[in-house]
């Protein structure tokens, strides 16, 4: 395992709030407001440490496939969290399907995604499930989709 591969895989976890990189407190191991390489370095060997459950010194891939399994499950959780947090309108920490509905609005879905300007939509104009479908608002990718204002998006795999 290369230490940049070690070092992609111990990043893609959700650390800070939404993503891979570590809060700068979780960094600043002395508090003194600067991150020096001493303490990036030390909290790689952590996070390394903590994803080499046999302590052999190496990432096998029952390892690795635990790792990820566990941070996309924080992920998950993560956005349960938020979601909740946005819908629940009577504050029972449950979404009913009223609070469920409130979240898409489909003439707006039907305005994002009409490719033709019909008012509806075509097979070909329906969402791929992919983030992003074929929308007005797309880049060109598989996170992005096909629309006229190509600057999000952009061409990835991954993520």
């Amino acid at each position: 395992l290369s230490a940049s591969v070690g070092i992609t895989a111990l990043y893609a976890a959700p650390k800070g709030p939404g993503g891979g990189m570590p809060v700068f407190a979780e960094l600043d191991a002395d508090g003194n407001g600067v991150v020096t390489a001493e303490e990036f370095e030390a909290h790689e060997a952590a996070r390394f440490a903590e994803a080499d459950t046999d302590g052999d010194g190496v990432l096998s891939a029952d390892e690795l496939s635990a790792m990820m399994q566990a941070q996309q499950a924080k992920r998950m959780q993560m956005g349960v969290e938020k979601m909740i947090s946005q819908l629940d309108q009577d504050g029972d920490g449950a979404l009913s399907a009223d609070e469920m509905a409130s979240k898409r609005d489909a003439s707006s879905m039907i305005e994002r995604f009409d490719m033709d300007g019909d008012g509806a939509l075509s097979e070909d104009e329906m969402p791929t499930g992919k983030r992003g479908g074929q929308g007005k608002r797309g880049g060109q990718g598989e996170h992005g989709g096909q629309g006229e204002h190509g600057q999000r998006g952009g061409n990835c795999d991954n993520n």
